[in-house]
Parts: C-alpha cells; structure tokens; sequence
C-alpha cells in the first residue's frame, strides 16, 4: 500500500484516456482527458465557480477530480498495482462497477461496496494474482457490452494496465 503511488498512476490513465474528445458514439460525450463535461460542470458548481467549457480544464483540476473522486477513498488501501487497476476501471467505467469486479476477481459477493470483506480480501490476496483475476473480469465485461466499435481499444487497454500493474509489483 502506497500514497505515493496516485502520481504515476495518473500518468498512466492520463495516457490511455488521451486529450480532448467529442464522439457521438461514445455515451460520455464531450470529454477532456477522461472527464465528461457534465461531471467537470458539476465539479465546478461544487466548488462555488462558473460552468466553464471541459476542454479548458486545468490540468490540476484533472488531477484533483481524479484524485478526490476516483483515487480516494481506497487506492491507498490497496497493495500498490491493484490501487492503479482498480483507479483505472473505476475512471473507465465508474467506482460501482470498479469495485464489483474487484468483488468478482476476489471471488467475494459484488455489491459494489467496497466495505470490510472487500477490504480484508484484497489485503489477504495475492497481488499478482488478484491483478490477472481483475484484469480476466474486465475483458468479461467489456464482451459483455457488445460495442464493437469500443472493444479492441478496451481490450488494449486492460492488456496494457495489467501489464503496467504488474510491473509496480516489482
């Protein structure tokens, strides 16, 4: 378990998230590096400041919406490689569905609640192997969505953070 490690793995998902997008297939639409424009509006009106467009998002409001909404508050409780796994899909596809195939690889009951039992398996578990369990649900899931036009890109995706996950290991 690490703290220090929210800093390369923001790297890492700033990369596989890319810049600026607005893809009418892609049901998160407007989008600057991975945060929709409806979530950056609503991190805004939190904060007390104006709509302001994504794609002029700073790159330490990236970093804090990253941090306080998908880092926090339980990548700092995880050994490091699975904290940046679980970071990655809980960015990709959300912090419920994150946790529910964290739930699956570790062959808990996936109610999406990351409360004790979740917690006291993922510190009982093998990190490399809860990595390659993680990473099998993810490929299960993204199948499951039937998206071809998306599947290849997630595919690569999972392929490349597995890989990434286990190289923190060592």
């Amino acid at each position: 378990m690490t703290a220090s490690n929210f800093p390369a793995s923001l790297t890492l998902v700033l990369k596989s998230e890319g810049g600026n997008d607005d893809d009418p297939l892609d049901h998160g639409g407007r989008t600057s590096r991975g945060i929709t424009q409806r979530e950056y509006d609503a991190w805004r009106l939190e904060q007390a400041l104006p709509k302001r467009d994504v794609w002029t998002a700073t790159a330490d409001e990236i970093s804090k919406i990253y941090h306080d909404e998908y880092w926090d508050p339980f990548c700092d409780k995880f050994p490091i490689g699975v904290d940046y796994l679980y970071f990655d899909m809980a960015v990709n596809a959300g912090p419920r569905r994150a946790a529910v195939l964290l739930q699956r690889a570790l062959g808990v009951a996936d109610d999406g609640r990351i409360g004790p039992v979740t917690r006291a398996a993922v510190q009982n578990a093998d990190p490399r192997k809860l990595i390659v369990a993680y990473s099998n649900a993810k490929r299960s899931f993204y199948q499951s969505l039937h998206q071809p036009r998306f599947l290849k890109g997630w595919l690569n995706r999972t392929s490349a953070v597995q890989k990434n996950s286990l190289a923190m290991l060592t």
